[in-house]
């Protein structure tokens, strides 16, 4: 109907449409977007409530991947929840939504801009990989009972965050006589 007028749209406004000082902006852009509501006195320190690391806050989220993102936070959850096991305990990851069983964490990988792996074993020592998309991202980080050949439990938590640190040439595919 011509001269109608529409409903004023009453959503809050965009960030993109805030206007901040360079110093806001890039105080914003350095600054996680996390918090945790604690349900009691006694939590631990959580990943969200833990500074990033200096590789992870170097580079500007805007500047990542949704792959890259959920990669570099998966490792941050994984150490933290390590930092709390026991020595006959390993991290293992349960599959959210799934009946496949248990996978004892062996790697982490992401392929930009939306797809992250996981490589290890099921509970009978098989290979297991788990490719997923970021928006299907579902995992549920367990405590497993190392195996008794292990001498000492493995601590991929700290392995993984090493990467995390001044960013590597990694990834890229090496070119080849006659390529």
């Amino acid at each position: 109907m011509a001269g109608r007028k529409e409903p004023r749209d009453l959503r809050p406004r965009d960030m993109a449409d805030t206007i901040m000082t360079s110093a806001e902006a890039m105080e914003a852009a350095a600054l996680p977007r996390a918090r945790v509501a604690p349900a009691c006195d006694d939590l631990p320190p959580t990943a969200e409530m833990l500074p990033l690391p200096a590789g992870i806050a170097a580079e500007p989220v805007e500047d990542k991947s949704p792959a890259q993102w959920a990669y570099e936070r998966l490792i941050l959850y994984i150490k933290n929840f390590e930092e709390r096991l026991d020595d006959a305990h390993e991290v293992a990851m349960g599959f959210a939504g799934s009946e496949t069983g248990v996978m004892r964490i062996e790697g982490i990988g992401y392929f930009a801009p939306d797809i992250v792996t996981f490589y290890g074993r099921d509970e009978e020592g098989n290979r297991t990989q788990l490719i997923q998309h970021v928006t299907q991202l579902n995992v549920m980080l367990r405590a497993m009972t190392r195996a008794p050949e292990i001498e000492e439990p493995r601590r991929i938590g700290f392995r993984l965050a090493a990467e995390l640190g001044p960013k590597k040439k990694t990834g890229k595919a090496k070119k080849t006589k006659g390529a």
